[in-house]
């Protein structure tokens, strides 16, 4: 296949169809099947899912279906969850399902959910331990405070789910969370805590991560400039795949947590690397959010294509980025605990799939990931949504609210479904000359007025989204989500043919910044880089 991709039959077929379709509005496949939403939608234990205000058809759909499976969709999805080496590059398996799994997985004839059970039954006696107050710091005080230091999959992941589950979180622990290398970031964080009352965990697959070192290092300071150097190891953890590297910074090994090369950070929550959510929700929820992932699992291991969710969801992205030439997408939380959902999902998508080096070493021909962006609406809507409606880009939205709230604030939670339903149904039918000036004429503006605004109160509409409906967000239907858009990313990296589990563009510059970071350290102007870059190092040296 490699970067022929665009030569397959169903690709072709595809090209011609949207040529086909193209000028249809949405409301006109409304119009002509009242049965659209039973026909595009899809549900799972708690979880909706409602793509019939996509610009497809059911001829679309089999097309893209088609397109999979000349993909050889389905044997990758076999060899991903039997454990086959998919991320070649690295020579390694992606098991992020393994830590959910319930039945064996083999690695090279090993069961691996024996060593994850093994974490999770450690990681459970430590979080009992911190939470009911058996474990304590160095003075003997409880932990009341803990700071998770970590970037990217180690961070993103535990911050949404912590900040998702906070209704089930208990209020003796503040989970707070330092990623940045930015020294504010860490300051504000140290600021407001007691020492003696303050955990770390330190969450780095390879314990080289310079922004976490960086970070932890400082931790590790303060807590031996308050407490004493001999007090700061009872206020370390670790999570790591590098446990000597632990020891070496001083962390005892009945405290460090192994996770290991085939759990790829950004698909990493469930492992160990949920400890944060382990101490702040227990343990039992996060077995339950674990659970939620699991069904999610067997769900795209055994729904036919046609009625597979991370499958219709992946190739809608296809469908856009290459037939629509769509450059973005977005994801619209309506529900305030979902707010970092945004940011954890740009690292999901775009690190695994923004790349143009197909499996083969080629070059794709095709466009590849979209910038996945997002906020939580109702802000969204106070902000951007002008743009999604009227706006010269078409941006395809995915928009997610639950069914009932934590809080007992009916009348709060009634005009935030209003919007949710009303944005989406606003995107798809936008407003036509006519109704536009049937409701000025009923406002009362005079002839001339309407004339003068109809040009601007005309929306084109036909703008595509997907609804996904939860329940009640819960630990369970929490995972169900996240492990929705894993399996989704996956779908998109088969049929554009990338290695969805490497991030080799993320290496360059960090090699770049280890050498200018030496460079920074005396006060000798520079010459070895661009102009650009010998001007900018130059001028910090000067103005220091």
């Amino acid at each position: 296949m490699a970067t022929s991709l665009t030569k397959l039959p169903a690709w072709q077929d595809l090209e011609r169809h949207r040529r086909a379709v193209s000028g249809t509005h949405l409301r006109q496949l409304f119009d002509q099947d009242p049965e659209r939403f039973g026909r595009f939608s899809l549900r799972l234990d708690g979880m909706l899912l409602d793509f019939s205000k996509q610009l497809v058809t059911k001829e679309t759909m089999r097309l893209l279906v088609a397109l999979a499976r000349e993909c050889r969709l389905e044997g990758s999805i076999r060899s991903l969850l039997a454990g086959e080496r998919v991320n070649f590059t690295e020579n390694r398996a992606a098991l992020h399902f393994a830590l959910r799994a319930e039945r064996p997985v083999l690695l090279d004839g090993r069961d691996v959910t024996r060593d994850v059970a093994a974490v999770l039954a450690k990681l459970r006696a430590f979080s009992e331990g911190v939470r009911s107050g058996e474990i304590k710091g160095a003075s003997g005080q409880h932990f009341t405070d803990i700071v998770n230091i970590g970037i990217g999959g180690s961070d993103l992941g535990p911050a949404l789910a912590c900040e998702a589950l906070a209704p089930y979180a208990i209020p003796t622990l503040n989970i707070h969370f330092a990623s940045n290398a930015d020294g504010h970031a860490i300051a504000a964080v140290l600021g407001r805590l007691d020492p003696g009352r303050t955990l770390f965990i330190v969450a780095s697959k390879t314990f080289t991560t310079q922004e976490t070192l960086a970070n932890a290092s400082t931790a590790r300071d303060w807590v031996a400039a308050k407490l004493g150097i001999g007090a700061a190891a009872a206020h370390f953890c670790a999570v790591t795949a590098a446990p000597e590297r632990a020891a070496e910074f001083g962390i005892a090994a009945q405290r460090v947590f192994e996770i290991w090369d085939w759990v790829g950070g950004r698909y990493s929550l469930w492992s160990a690397i949920g400890l944060p959510v382990a101490l702040a929700v227990g343990m039992d929820h996060f077995d339950a959010l674990r659970a939620g992932a699991r069904a999610m699992d067997e769900h795209f291991a055994t729904a036919p294509l046609e009625r597979n969710m991370p499958v219709a969801m992946g190739l809608l992205t296809v469908w856009y980025a290459d037939f629509h030439g769509t450059a973005s997408t977005a994801v619209l939380p309506y529900d305030e605990r979902l707010r970092l959902l945004p940011a954890y999902l740009q690292q999901l998508e775009m690190e695994s799939c923004g790349k143009r080096t197909t499996r083969d070493g080629g070059v794709t021909d095709y466009a590849t990931a979209p910038v996945r962006w997002g906020t939580t609406g109702t802000n969204g809507q106070h902000a951007y949504f002008q743009l999604l409606h009227q706006g010269t880009h078409v941006v395809p939205a995915d928009f997610i609210a639950c069914c009932e709230p934590h809080h007992r604030l009916p009348a709060h939670h009634d005009i935030l479904l209003a919007h949710f339903f009303a944005q989406t149904e606003a995107l798809m039918r936008g407003r036509t000359e006519k109704e536009a000036e049937g409701e000025m004429r009923a406002d009362g503006l005079d002839p001339e007025e309407i004339r003068r605004l109809l040009p601007h109160r005309t929306f084109p509409g036909s703008r595509p989204s997907t609804s996904i409906l939860l329940r009640k967000l819960d630990p369970g239907t929490l995972g169900a989500l996240i492990a929705l858009y894993e399996h989704k990313v996956f779908v998109e990296s088969v049929i554009w043919n990338v290695n969805a589990f490497d991030q080799w563009g993320v290496e360059l510059g960090k090699r770049l910044a280890d050498r200018v970071l030496a460079e920074l350290a005396d006060a000798d102007p520079v010459s070895g880089h661009d102009s650009s870059t010998n001007g900018l190092i130059n001028h910090l040296k000067a103005v220091r």
